[in-house]
C-alpha cells in the first residue's frame, strides 16, 4: 500500500495532484514538498517493518511516492562510519560520518536522481535538462541513461575537471558554459525546453528531496533508534538541509523517533555563505551573494529557490548557520583522511570544518553525538592533493 497523496508548496501551500507534471508551484513557483498520509501509516506499518529487511532508498517506499518503475543503480546502504580518534581530535562526543562518497556516481545526488528519474518515466517525458555545478549532473546523466532518458546538461566552465567528459560517456548533451551556476542556469533558461522536456535543478523537481531524505533513514536505522544531538551537512542549494528536515518531521509525526529531533547545522564558505548571513540577520529569506568564490564548487550557489525552507529548518531544530575557510577546508580534510581513514570532497571536508569551529565557540560540547556527511567522492577534485605534503 502507498500512502503518498501530492504534493504541497512550501510557500503559499498549495495543494498539487500526485500525478501533475509541474515541478514547482503554479501559482507562486515556490517548491513543491511531496505529502503522504501519515495516520494511516501509521497504523498500517509499525517501525520495526519500517526498517525491516532490504537494500537501497527503495526500502523505505512507504514514504517515497509510487512509480511504475523504480530507476535503481544500487544508491543508498551507504556507510555510517563510528570515528572516536576524529572525535576527539573535533572535540566532540560520539561521531559518524555518513560516507555518501559511496554512491553510484560518487555523490549524494545519486539518491534524488533515482527518484526525479522514476517520476519523469511516470510522466512520459523525453529528456531531463539540469544546471548543475557537477555532481547533480553526473547523477542525471548515469540515470537517465539507466531509465532511456535523454539528459542535458548545463554546467559552467569552473566546474572540476572530468565530470563533462563523464557527463558525455553516459550519453547527455552536455553545454559548458562561462562563468558560474547563475550562468548556466540562465543558459538554461534562455534555451527553453522542448516538448516532454522537464527541468529538474533543485528545487525545480519535488522528488530530489524525497530520495535524499533515505539518509535520515538510514541514520535512524544504523543508530537504532538513537539519533545523533547534531547532523551537520555542506550546503549549497539546501536540498540536503531539508530533505533531513522533512524525513525527521514525518518520523517525529508517525511517534517512531526515540529522542528529539537532531539539530541540523548547514555549513557554508565565507566565499559564498547566503544561509549564513540570513540566519544571522534573522532573516526569513536570502540575499543573492554577489561574486562567489570557493574551492568547494558544490557550495559555490549565491541563492535558493527554498530559502525559506532552509532557514526554517535550522530554525525550528535549534540548528545553525555557519561559514568555514578554503584554508579550514583543505586541513580538515587532510584531518578527516588521518584520524578516520576517508579523503572527503571539499564538501565533506566543509562539514568537519564546521564541527570544528562549533566545538572551538562552545556551540556544541564534549559530550554531544554528532553525524557529519560527506557528500562526494573526493577523486573529480584533483586539486585537493596539492598541499597533501604538508
Amino acid at each position: 500500500m502507498n500512502y503518498f497523496e501530492g504534493y504541497r508548496c512550501g510557500n503559499c501551500e498549495r495543494e498539487v495532484p500526485a500525478g501533475s507534471a509541474a515541478g514547482e508551484c503554479p501559482s507562486c513557483s515556490g517548491p513543491l514538498l511531496a505529502v503522504y498520509d501519515l495516520g494511516i501509516l501509521g497504523r498500517k506499518v509499525t517501525r520495526g517493518e519500517f526498517y525491516g529487511p532490504g537494500r537501497g532508498i527503495w526500502r523505505f517506499r512507504e514514504l517515497l511516492p509510487e512509480f511504475s518503475r523504480e530507476i535503481t543503480l544500487g544508491e543508498g546502504n551507504t556507510p555510517m562510519l563510528e570515528a572516536p580518534v576524529l572525535a576527539a581530535v573535533a572535540g566532540c562526543g560520539r561521531l559518524h560520518i555518513k560516507n555518501e562518497a559511496l554512491n553510484p556516481t560518487g555523490s549524494f545526488k545519486a539518491r534524488g536522481m533515482a527518484a526525479a528519474v522514476s517520476r519523469l518515466v511516470d510522466l512520459g517525458a523525453r529528456a531531463a535538462v539540469i544546471s548543475t555545478a557537477g555532481n547533480a549532473g553526473l547523477a542525471l546523466a548515469a540515470y537517465g541513461a539507466a531509465a532511456g532518458l535523454a539528459s542535458r546538461i548545463y554546467i559552467p566552465s569552473v566546474t572540476p575537471d572530468g565530470v563533462v567528459e563523464e557527463c558525455t560517456a553516459y550519453g547527455a548533451d552536455v553545454r559548458t558554459i562561462d562563468g558560474i551556476l547563475p550562468d548556466a542556469t540562465h543558459a538554461m533558461t534562455g534555451d527553453g525546453l522542448g516538448e516532454g522536456e522537464y527541468a529538474i535543478s533543485t528545487f525545480r523537481e519535488p522528488c530530489r528531496v524525497e530520495g535524499k531524505k533515505t539518509m535520515a533513514f538510514e541514520i535512524e536505522d544504523d543508530l537504532e533508534g538513537k539519533s545523533p544531538r547534531w547532523i551537520i551537512f555542506p550546503t549549497g542549494g539546501g536540498t540536503g538541509v531539508v530533505s533531513f528536515w522533512k524525513a525527521y518531521i514525518e518520523l517525529e509525526e508517525l511517534g517512531w523517533l526515540e529522542r528529539e529531533k537532531p539539530r541540523i547545522v548547514a555549513v557554508q564558505s565565507e566565499g559564498c555563505a547566503p544561509f549564513v548571513r540570513a540566519f544571522g540577520s534573522g532573516a526569513d529569506s536570502v540575499e543573492r551573494w554577489k561574486d562567489p568564490v570557493t574551492i568547494a564548487s558544490g557550495i559555490r550557489v549565491p541563492s535558493s529557490r527554498a530559502d525559506r525552507q532552509v532557514l526554517r529548518a535550522l530554525r525550528e531544530t535549534g540548528g545553525t548557520a555557519i561559514a568555514v575557510s578554503d584554508e579550514a577546508i583543505l586541513d580538515s580534510a587532510y584531518v578527516m583522511a588521518r584520524a578516520a581513514g576517508i579523503f572527503p570532497s571539499p564538501e565533506g571536508a566543509a562539514a568537519l570544518a564546521g564541527l570544528r569551529k562549533l566545538t572551538a565557540s562552545g556551540t556544541i560540547g564534549p559530550g554531544d553525538s554528532v553525524v557529519i556527511v560527506n557528500t562526494a567522492d573526493w577523486t573529480r577534485y584533483r586539486f585537493m592533493l596539492d598541499g597533501v605534503a604538508r
